[in-house]
């Protein structure tokens, strides 16, 4: 399984939120941000400071992406 926030980055769009104004609202770092960006795994901690700040569930802001195997 692959994690994809783009649910994320839309919301942010919607709600006309920067990257750096959600880093300061959620209380977390600029390398968490680039996590998010690139699609990598963050802390479940990270995660719940993002839906506090962003006032969401989980389920709005990232999703679970099954990996095909080459075969």
């Amino acid at each position: 399984m692959a994690v994809k926030y783009d649910k994320l980055f839309h919301l942010l769009i919607d709600k006309k939120i920067t990257n750096a104004q959600l880093a300061v609202k959620a209380g977390v770092s600029a390398n968490i941000i680039t996590r998010l960006k690139r699609d990598q795994y963050i802390s479940m901690e990270s995660i719940e400071r993002l839906c506090n700040a962003l006032d969401c569930g989980v389920d709005e802001i990232l999703e679970f992406i099954k990996l095909e195997e080459n075969n």
